[in-house]
């Protein structure tokens, strides 16, 4: 389950203030797959980092029933000086895990060979990126948070991803962001529009799709309608 109560979210910019939710409340269910739906700048990126818990809101609260995941691929988590050994160690303390047990299942996923005692530092984008994806994978929690990119590597290692992605999900909520509606609708079952501080949710994806090309339309000619 996951409810805004009154929820205010706003950045101070040049000129005034960029307001990214405005007194919003809603109740949403457990084990939905939930899109949300917003142009660049709307605020996507800063919505999973309310609902991960990692930027306060301005007012109100979002309560989150369960164990909320960090973004699936997010780098920020890792120290860039340790290994993807140790800095799996840390992780697996803050999350409870089995260290050995998950950083074998990482180790083994992400088929870095002896990179993954090597400072994370060392490393391509690539090997980072699979690193963060399998680490995201590596743990099981309730509601899953993804952001639009997400899928990366080779063919091969991204059906290896949609796999582990698949089963995670198999007992779990996900809250995906993306402007992508095929990305939404290969993944979703309902969706939110967020716009002028507004979110909406609707439960026919292709109502959302609707009100989101709407609002675009809106944007491109905000001349008032006769």
């Amino acid at each position: 389950m996951m409810r805004f109560e009154r929820v205010t979210k706003s950045y101070r910019r040049r000129g005034g203030h960029q307001v990214i939710l405005d007194d919003v409340s809603l109740d949403l269910p457990g084990r939905m797959r939930l899109g949300i739906l917003g142009r660049n700048g709307a605020g996507k990126s800063t919505m999973l980092k309310l609902l991960a818990g990692s930027e306060p809101v301005d007012s109100g609260r979002i309560v989150m029933e369960g164990a909320v995941s960090f973004p699936i691929g997010f780098t920020g988590t890792f120290q860039p000086m340790l290994s993807a050994r140790q800095n799996l160690h840390f992780l697996c303390t803050v999350y409870g895990m089995d260290h050995a047990e998950t950083a074998g299942w990482v180790e083994e996923f992400t088929e870095l060979g002896p990179y993954f005692d090597m400072p994370v530092a060392t490393y391509s984008s690539g090997m980072f990126a699979r690193m963060a994806m399998a680490a995201s994978f590596a743990f099981e929690f309730d509601i899953y948070l993804v952001d639009e990119a997400f899928e990366v590597g080779d063919a091969a290692f991204r059906a290896k991803c949609a796999a582990a992605f698949d089963a995670r999900l198999h007992d779990a909520s996900l809250i995906l962001v993306s402007q992508n509606m095929d990305t939404i609708r290969r993944h979703c079952d309902c969706a939110a529009v967020m716009h002028g501080g507004r979110l909406d949710v609707f439960e026919r994806l292709d109502d959302a799709f609707d009100h989101y090309e709407a609002t675009l339309r809106q944007e491109a000619d905000p001349r008032p309608r006769p």
